[in-house]
C-alpha cells in the first residue's frame, strides 16, 4: 500500500481522476517527483505530461511526442508504413474491405467502438461522425515492447487476448497458441521498428491483426501499461512497472533481445462484477460482504485494490481484480486456473467466476481455437452457466446431502442429542434426485439414481470453502448459504446451484404442492443494473415496436440500450435523463 494518500476529489471520475487541476495541486502538496499514471484516465494524455514537464516532474510513460504520433490512429499507420511495418488497408475512398470491420474514432480509446457487418452497418458511423474514423478487421495479437531513452528497444512476446465481450477483454494468456517462432520474431522486429520511428522510451503495446494465413497488420500503438501486462512479466520474468521507472530516470535498458524468454505458460481472468447471465456481463454493485483471494495456491497472482467490505460503485470500471496462473504448459496454467477460481470467495455482489470457469474449460478455448467472436459462437443464446451432465448431477447432489446431514449431525452434538436419523434423503435439485445415505468414517455415502457416490472432507461449516473428495476425485465447491430446513446453495464448478434436501416422506408430499405460476412482467421494463439515466426515448401515449429503443442506462464506463420486448403503446414513464437508478427500479410501464 502507498506511504501517503491525498484525496482528488469525489467518485465522479471527471472531478478527481481526470481532473488535472486536482492532481497537479497532489503532486504539488506532496513533492513527488514523479507521477505513474498507472492504465487508465490520463495515462495516454499528452497535455498531462506536458504539465508534469512544465513543473520538472517526471511522467513515466512515453514523452508527448510519441503519445501524439501514436494517438492518432490514422496518423499512426501512416508512420507505421514508412517504417515498414505491415497495415491493413483502411477505408480511404473506395476501398474494398471485407467484413466484419471495428469501426472506431481515429483518437481515443475503446469507447465507442463496435462492429459492421456489411455496408449498412458502416455507412451510419460515416455520417453521425464529427471528424474522421477508421475501419479495420477484428484484432488478435497484442506485443508487448520496451525501450529506453538511448535507442535501445526490445521485444516482450505477445499475448493473446481474444476472448472479449463488448470488445472488452475478458480472458489473456500469453504467450499465442496461435503463433510459431517465425511470426512471433517477425512481428517483434516490426514493433520494434516502430517503436523506433516515434523514438518510443517505456513499456507499450502494439497491436496486430493475424490473419489464419499467419499474416500480420499493425492496428495501432498504446502508449501505457495494458491491464494484462501481468502475464508478460510471468513468462519474462521482467517486471515491467520497474523497467518504466529505470527508464523515466533515464537508466540504459538491462537487457538485450537475446536475454528475453519465453519461460512457462500464463493466463489471465478479468474477474468483474457483473452478472455474466446478462449479454455476457451487466454491472453489478454493492458492498463486499465476503473477500477471500486464492492466494494460498502456488503461483497464482492477484491484482486489486479491494477487501472485504470495500464497496463496488457505479462510478468505475467494474473490474474487481486480475486473477493470473502461472504454469510450465499450457495445460498446468490452466488447471491452476480452474482451482483458483473455484477458491475465489466474492459474496455481495454478482461477479463472472461462473462465465470464466466455462470458458477455461471449453473444449474449443482447451484446443486454442479462439477468436473475438468465441462468446457469442460457443453461447448463442446467451451464457446459461454450468449445463450439468449425468455425473456432474451426481456429484452436486450428493455433495448437498452429505452436507445437510453433516450439519445435522454437528446440531444434535451441540444439543446433547446423539441420536441420528436413518431416513432417506432426497436432494431437490437440477432434474431429480432420490436415495438413502449413511454415514461413513470421515464422510458418508449417498445413493442418487441408484448410483453409491461416497462423499468426504474438512466439513468446516463456518467456512464458504467446502473442500470435497467425491468418489475419490477432488472437488472445491462453496456453501453460499444454507438453513436448518434443507435449503441449500452451492457453487459448484463456478455456477451456483439452488438445492433442497428432504426426508423421503417430505419430498414425496412436495410432489403435489402447486408449482407457483410466475406473474407476467413483460409490460413493466426494469432497469437491469445499478446506474444514470442517459436518455428516455418515449413518452406516455407512443407506440413502440418490438425492439425499439425506450431508453439508455449508463453504469461503469457503460452505456446499455433498453428495449421493448414486444410493440406496445406506452403508459407511463417512471424516470427522467439524469437520474440514478438500481437494479430492478421500474423505469417504463407498457399497456
Amino acid at each position: 500500500m502507498a506511504d501517503e494518500a491525498v484525496c482528488v476529489g469525489p467518485a465522479p471520475t471527471n472531478k478527481s481522476y481526470l481532473n488535472m487541476d486536482a492532481i497537479m495541486e497532489a503532486v504539488r502538496a506532496t513533492g513527488a517527483q514523479a507521477v505513474h499514471p498507472g492504465y487508465g484516465f490520463l495515462s495516454e494524455n499528452k497535455e498531462f505530461a506536458k504539465r508534469l514537464a512544465a513543473e520538472n516532474v517526471a511522467f513515466i510513460g512515453p514523452d508527448t511526442h510519441a503519445i501524439m504520433a501514436m494517438g492518432d490512429k490514422i496518423e499512426s499507420k501512416l508512420i507505421a508504413k514508412a517504417a515498414e511495418v505491415n497495415t491493413i488497408p483502411g477505408y480511404d475512398g473506395v476501398v474494398k474491405v471485407c467484413y466484419p470491420v471495428m469501426i472506431k474514432a481515429s483518437a481515443g480509446g475503446g469507447k465507442g467502438m463496435r462492429i459492421a457487418w456489411n455496408d449498412n452497418e458502416t455507412r451510419f458511423p460515416l455520417l453521425v461522425s464529427g471528424g474522421s474514423i477508421q475501419l479495420w478487421r477484428r484484432p488478435a495479437a497484442y506485443r508487448e515492447v520496451l525501450a529506453d531513452k538511448h535507442g535501445n528497444a526490445l521485444w516482450l512476446n505477445e499475448r493473446e487476448c481474444s476472448i472479449q465481450r463488448r470488445n472488452q477483454k475478458v480472458v489473456e494468456e500469453a504467450p499465442s497458441t496461435f503463433l510459431d517462432p517465425e511470426t512471433r520474431r517477425a512481428m517483434g522486429e516490426q514493433a520494434v521498428k516502430l517503436a523506433k520511428a516515434v523514438q518510443y522510451s517505456s513499456a507499450g503495446t502494439v497491436e496486430f491483426l493475424v490473419d489464419s494465413k499467419k499474416n500480420f497488420y499493425f492496428l495501432e500503438m498504446n502508449t501505457r501499461l495494458q491491464v494484462e501486462h501481468p502475464i508478460t512479466e510471468c513468462i519474462t520474468g521482467l517486471d515491467l512497472v520497474e523497467q518504466m521507472i529505470r527508464v523515466a530516470k533515464g537508466y540504459h535498458l538491462k537487457y538485450k533481445q537475446e536475454d528475453i524468454p519465453i519461460n512457462g505458460w500464463a493466463i489471465e481472468s478479468r474477474v468483474y462484477a457483473e452478472d455474466p447471465y446478462k449479454s455476457f456481463g451487466l454491472p453489478s454493485v454493492g458492498r463486499l460482504s465476503q473477500y477471500q483471494e486464492p492466494l494460498n495456491l502456488s503461483n497464482v497472482r492477484v491484482d486489486s485494490g479491494i477487501q472485504e467490505g470495500s464497496d463496488i460503485s457505479i462510478y468505475y470500471d467494474p473490474m474487481i481484480s486480475k486473477l493470473v496462473t502461472y504454469g510450465a504448459t499450457r495445460a498446468e496454467a490452466l488447471a491452476k486456473m480452474e482451482d483458483a477460481l473455484d477458491n475465489y470467495v466474492i459474496r455481495g455482489v454478482t461477479h463472472n467466476i461462473p462465465l470464466l470457469r466455462e470458458i477455461i474449460t471449453h473444449p474449443r478455448f482447451i484446443s486454442g481455437d479462439i477468436t473475438t467472436n468465441f462468446l457469442p459462437e460457443v453461447y448463442p443464446e446467451g451464457f446459461k452457466g454450468l449445463q450439468l451432465g449425468a455425473d456432474s448431477r451426481r456429484e452436486l447432489l450428493a455433495s448437498a446431502a452429505a452436507l445437510h446431514i453433516t450439519a445435522q449431525l454437528r446440531s444434535q452434538r451441540l444439543l446433547g442429542d446423539l441420536r441420528v436419523s436413518s431416513a432417506p434423503v432426497s436432494p431437490l435439485g437440477p432434474g431429480s434426485g432420490a436415495g438413502g445415505g449413511k454415514t461413513l468414517c470421515g464422510g458418508h455415502q449417498v445413493e442418487v439414481d441408484g448410483e453409491q457416490v461416497e462423499v468426504s472432507g474438512q466439513w468446516n461449516l463456518a467456512s464458504p470453502l467446502l473442500p470435497l473428495s467425491i468418489n475419490g476425485t477432488h472437488r472445491m465447491l462453496q456453501c453460499l448459504s444454507r438453513d436448518a430446513s434443507g435449503r441449500i446453495d452451492l457453487q459448484y464448478k463456478g455456477t451456483s446451484f439452488k438445492i433442497r434436501v428432504l426426508s423421503k416422506l417430505a419430498a414425496e408430499l412436495n410432489s403435489y404442492m402447486p408449482e407457483k405460476v410466475p406473474e407476467d412482467t413483460s409490460s413493466l421494463l426494469r432497469s437491469p443494473m445499478p446506474g444514470t439515466v442517459v436518455a428516455v426515448s418515449v413518452k406516455p401515449g407512443d407506440t413502440v415496436a418490438e425492439g425499439q429503443e425506450i431508453c439508455v442506462i449508463e453504469a461503469m464506463k457503460m452505456q446499455n440500450s433498453l428495449t421493448a420486448a414486444r410493440g406496445a403503446k406506452v403508459k407511463s414513464v417512471h424516470c427522467k435523463a439524469g437520474e440514478t437508478v438500481g437494479e430492478g427500479d421500474l423505469l417504463v410501464e407498457l399497456e
